[in-house]
């Protein structure tokens, strides 16, 4: 009986686990994760008013670089990764010195939340690069996300930027179609909404070795 209630008490853990989280905000996410706080944008505040002069002429520079030659790619899910290199040189023609954020131990991680950490007048400031499509900008499609990490790149106090252009399919060449932009948003992230969705997962040497929960029931070479 005390078996069968213990069952019965792990497996109400686990529904319980499996319920997502809604409505998180944004900053309180960041400062568990990392310790670090999340600053607001604020108006009111001369330097992020000038900093928001200096983003915009980022967004517009980048874009017109790279309408100059348009982006190829097969899929529009595709043209958010090559955006970033055009916006990194903007922001550095404008002396706000960006690059790739390196987690607690110092080394620079290109992939994972954010993709740029740049400086403004001795300080910092994180920017997410994000594009998409006018046709689903207001439906559900998951469009931001990130994980905890132990090499998670956010190791200042900072506003969090988000930069997104809308992007278009001007013209083919080949397999690819050539994606050009025509509008940008500048975001500020400290109140985004956030959803949790948990997941199970495991790795290769537990699903391969048949000594962790799998059965091999059969393998042999094939020639």
């Amino acid at each position: 009986m005390a078996d069968k209630e213990y069952v019965i008490r792990l497996e109400n853990v686990i529904k319980q686990m499996l319920t997502p989280l809604k409505d998180i905000p944004f900053n309180l996410v960041i400062e568990s994760m990392s310790g670090k706080k999340v600053i607001s944008f604020d108006f009111k505040n001369p330097e992020h008013k000038e900093l928001l002069s200096l983003l915009k002429q980022t967004a517009l520079q980048a874009g017109k670089a790279i309408n100059k030659t348009g982006i190829l790619r097969p899929r529009p899910n595709e043209v958010g990764n090559d955006i970033e290199p055009f916006i990194k040189k903007a922001l550095n023609s404008l002396s706000l010195n960006a690059d790739v954020p390196t987690g607690p131990s110092g080394s620079k991680k290109a992939t994972g939340y954010p993709d740029i950490l740049f400086w403004f007048n001795n300080k910092p400031y994180y920017l997410e690069c994000k594009t998409y499509n006018v046709e689903n900008i207001a439906t559900t499609q998951r469009s931001f996300y990130f994980s905890p990490s132990d090499e998670f790149k956010v190791i200042y106090d900072a506003p969090h930027f988000l930069m997104s252009f809308e992007i278009y399919v001007a013209g083919e060449s080949g397999r690819n179609h050539i994606y050009k932009c025509k509008h940008y948003k500048i975001l500020s992230l400290e109140s985004l909404s956030l959803d949790v969705k948990y997941e199970f997962n495991s790795d290769n040497k537990r699903m391969y070795s048949g000594e962790s929960g799998t059965v091999i029931l059969d393998e042999g070479e094939i020639k």
